[in-house]
């Protein structure tokens, strides 16, 4: 089948592109397309709400085209000087530099690396004077950037935008008039910044890129956007058996949208899958199963998928205790006494922070000794040789200082 005909690239995983057919004909074309895909070096993780895009880049990969990676570096050290914006804290050039070598190694797990360009954005933001940024501002007016969806809500609500935040698609927008895009990729909120981009394109006399909006992926909660800060994301770093736990607990109606974005199963196939979900023929947890050995062994390999299985159906199903649980030593009485329990669940690596460790507490998934722990109570109730338990598959046995 020829790749502008393929309903697996155009089709499947995509919410929009702009322009389809003029896309199509690029792909027709047969000429290597430069791909842009840029990041905000803010935070280093990645989860599988990116890889719904990384997986459609690494199509166009495979068909012979080049991925350019731009590192939003300068921007990453701007931040949000106002501290509005809690996604744009303001980072050293230190932070941005390891959180993107953090990014970029689990970046190329999915993405190819020999047909990759990384371009840092400080390369052209560098240099840029007083003089450029006018200059760049005079081509678009505050009525087009308040057409955007979330700047028209928060300007009718009397609620504050930050003059950075208008600069913010302005300067995307330039990264690819510099690199010459000829396809952006982003998901469907960057649609208006990679509007920007085309527009301005055109203004540079560069042929305008094309738009390549990918769904956003709802979070194992099965209600919000994919995100770290919510705890409702599946990282691709994560341990084979966190990776394969968290895909067990997706509500049932995710498994196609799942199924759908993150493997390669046929289409024929994702439709009996739906359709079993659906009419309840077939318990969902099979279905389950099989996801969660995929997104395993996509970020592992075969036989870490097969462990996690075994380990997630003799801790959960059978409610066995893993064979191999660590040791967390507890802090000294005196730490312990200025305490709570959250605190010790977060330090043990049960929960990334005291917040999400509080919150699993309020949700009963935390057990001491096998008791459910019905508050957040003092560090110091806590005993060595005690077993501490938090969700259904992380345990840690208590050990004095």
């Amino acid at each position: 089948m020829n790749p502008w005909e393929d309903p697996k690239l155009l089709k499947r995983g995509v919410a929009d592109i702009i322009s389809e057919a003029e896309f199509a004909a690029l792909l027709k074309a047969g000429k290597p397309l430069r791909l842009k895909m840029g990041f905000d070096p803010s935070a280093p993780d990645i989860h599988l709400g990116h890889v719904v895009g990384l997986r459609k880049l690494r199509q166009m990969q495979d068909l012979g085209h080049k991925l350019i990676l731009i590192v939003g570096d300068w921007t990453a050290q701007i931040g949000d000087p106002s501290g509005r914006s809690a996604t744009r804290p303001m980072l050293t050039a230190a932070q941005v530099k390891a959180n993107a070598e953090t990014y970029m190694a689990q970046f190329f797990t999915v993405v190819d690396r020999s047909k990759t360009e990384v371009r840092w954005q400080s390369e052209w933001f560098g240099k840029f004077s007083l003089e450029d940024v006018l200059r760049l501002t005079s081509k678009f007016t505050v009525a087009q950037f308040l057409a955007r969806e979330d700047f028209a809500k928060r300007y009718g609500s009397d609620q504050p935008i930050a003059i950075t935040e208008l600069l913010y698609p302005l300067l995307q927008a330039y990264d690819s008039v510099m690199i010459e895009a000829d396809v952006e990729f982003g998901g469907t909120d960057q649609k208006f910044n990679l509007l920007v981009g085309r527009d301005l394109q055109g203004m540079s006399g560069q042929r305008p890129q094309q738009c390549f909006l990918v769904p956003i992926l709802t979070g194992t909660d099965g209600t919000k956007k994919m995100s770290k800060s919510l705890g409702n994301y599946i990282g691709v770093a994560e341990a084979p058996e966190e990776i394969y736990g968290k895909a067990m607990s997706l509500p049932d109606n995710l498994i196609g949208l799942y199924f759908e974005l993150l493997t390669d199963i046929p289409d024929e196939e994702l439709a009996n899958i739906r359709q079993a979900v659906q009419g309840g023929s077939v318990n969902p947890m099979e279905f389950k199963k099989r996801l969660a050995r995929d997104l395993v062994a996509q970020f592992h390999d075969k036989d870490a998928a097969e462990a996690a299985e075994a380990g997630f159906e003799r801790t959960v199903q059978r409610k066995e205790l893993p064979d191999d649980i660590p040791t967390f030593v507890l802090p000294s009485k005196d730490e312990l006494a200025n305490m709570k329990i959250s605190h010790v669940i977060a330090a043990a690596g049960l929960a990334p922070s005291v917040g999400q460790a509080r919150r699993l507490i309020e949700q009963g998934a935390v057990e001491v000794d096998g008791a459910r722990l019905e508050s957040d109570g003092p560090a110091e109730s806590l005993k060595a040789s005690g077993l501490l338990k938090a969700g259904k598959r992380k345990f840690v046995r208590l050990a004095a200082k």
